[in-house]
C-alpha cells in the first residue's frame, strides 16, 4: 500500500521506491519460507501472504483508480497504509507484556527492537519534513514503541552466565561432567554386561 501511497501522491517518489524495495526483499523472504516450511505453516502462510500481500492491494488499487479522483486515491492509500503500518508496529505490545510480566528480555530481540526504532525515528523525521502525516502518524508511534522496546530492554537486560568454569590452575574448562554423564551411563552399563 505504501508504494501505491508514493505512485499516487505527488512528489513521493522516495516513499514508493523504499517500499517498494522493501516489498521485494518481503517477497523473496516469504518464497524462502514456504520452501522450506512445514506443509501446515506452509498453507497458512500462503493463504494470508495471498489474501493480505496480493489480493487487498490490487483490489484497493483497482477500485480507487476505477472509482476516485486523485485526492480520494491518495486519502484512501494513505489511510490503509497508515492503518496496516499501525498494526505492524503495534504488534510487539504482546511481547513487552511478556517482558514486564517475566523480567525477562528473552522473548524480544534487541536488533528487531532497535531497527523498529530506527526505522520509525527516520520517517517520523521525513514525514516532519514533507508535513506528510499519514507517514508520520503510524512512524511517530513507532518511533515511541520502538523507544519503548530499548527502555525494556536496557531495564531487563541480564548477561547471559557463562558455561565454563575455572579450575584451581587458572584455566577455563568446560564442565565436562555434564556433558559426559550420558557417556559414563552407557559404559557402565556395558562394563556390566
Amino acid at each position: 500500500m505504501w508504494v501505491y501511497y508514493g505512485v499516487v501522491k505527488p512528489n513521493s517518489i522516495l516513499v514508493a521506491t523504499v517500499n517498494g524495495f522493501g516489498a521485494v526483499l518481503e517477497l523473496v523472504y516469504v518464497i524462502i519460507f514456504l520452501i522450506f516450511a512445514p506443509p501446515r505453516a506452509r498453507a497458512i502462510t500462503a493463504v494470508l501472504f495471498g489474501v493480505l500481500d496480493v489480493v487487498l492491494p490490487i483490489a484497493a488499487v483497482l477500485i480507487t483508480q476505477l472509482s476516485c479522483n486523485r485526492e480520494m486515491q491518495i486519502t484512501i492509500a494513505g489511510f490503509l497504509s497508515l492503518l496496516f503500518s499501525v498494526l505492524t508496529y503495534g504488534s510487539p505490545l504482546s511481547i513487552m507484556k511478556t517482558v514486564v510480566r517475566t523480567k525477562s528480555v528473552d522473548y524480544m530481540p534487541f536488533l528487531l527492537s532497535f531497527i523498529l526504532f530506527i526505522n520509525g525515528l527516520t520517517w517520523t523525521v521525513y514525514a516532519v519534513l514533507t508535513r506528510d502525516w499519514f507517514i508520520g502518524i503510524p512512524n511517530g508511534s513507532g518511533f515511541v514503541l520502538g523507544t519503548a522496546q530499548l527502555v525494556l530492554y536496557a531495564m531487563y537486560w541480564k548477561p547471559e552466565k557463562s558455561k565454563r568454569t575455572s579450575s584451581d590452575d587458572g584455566c577455563q574448562t568446560e564442565n565436562l561432567i555434564a556433558h559426559s554423564a550420558p557417556l559414563l551411563d552407557k559404559n557402565e552399563s556395558r562394563a556390566e554386561a
